[in-house]
């Protein structure tokens, strides 16, 4: 059986893994949202970035890309995603359907946001969010680069954020 992942930040363009196939998928139940404190990747303890999580809403739909994982390499995938995504245990991995553009409905493995983790910043403004953005760096670079490659690889799928937009054009301004 395949096994499909998720995707609606980081996993969108930087994977870490080979994709049999990539589809445009939602998820109903949940929005993507800088709901999540970054304090590994994308800040740190003392500067904390934002990064993408899914947080649920009764009303929300989340589009991302649905990648298919070989069956062979399944284990290895989980296991590869659970060491990056499960970090600091602001995640949780659920199992959920999702619809792929074509009408199919599949089980995809997802990380969304513990609302209980100390992590969990559900609720700031977009200004607030764009200040975090605009000055924080991590183990993975600058809290900037990746809102503009999450926004950017959006755009390129056709998936529109209206927030994501309003984001990036305000970062921009703040980081000069």
């Amino acid at each position: 059986m395949t096994m499909w992942v998720f995707g609606y930040g980081s996993l969108v363009w930087n994977p870490g893994f080979e994709a049999q196939d990539r589809v445009i998928a939602s998820l109903p139940g949940y929005h993507r949202s800088f709901c999540m404190r970054s304090i590994h990747h994308r800040g740190t303890d003392e500067n904390p970035g934002l990064v993408l999580a899914l947080d649920e809403a009764p009303d929300a739909v989340c589009h991302g890309v649905a990648l298919s994982v070989a069956p062979d390499k399944a284990d290895e995938v989980l296991e590869y995603l659970r060491e990056r995504e499960l970090i600091s245990s602001a995640y949780l991995e659920k199992v959920l359907e999702i619809e792929l553009a074509d009408g199919r409905r599949v089980e995809a493995v997802t990380y969304v946001i513990d609302a209980d983790h100390v992590q969990y910043c559900g609720g700031l403004d977009l200004e607030e969010q764009a200040g975090i953005i605009a000055r924080a760096v991590g183990g993975r670079g600058p809290n900037t680069e990746y809102l503009y490659n999450t926004a950017d690889h959006l755009d390129q799928l056709g998936i529109m954020d209206r927030d994501l937009d309003w984001l990036v054009r305000r970062v921009r301004h703040l980081a000069g």
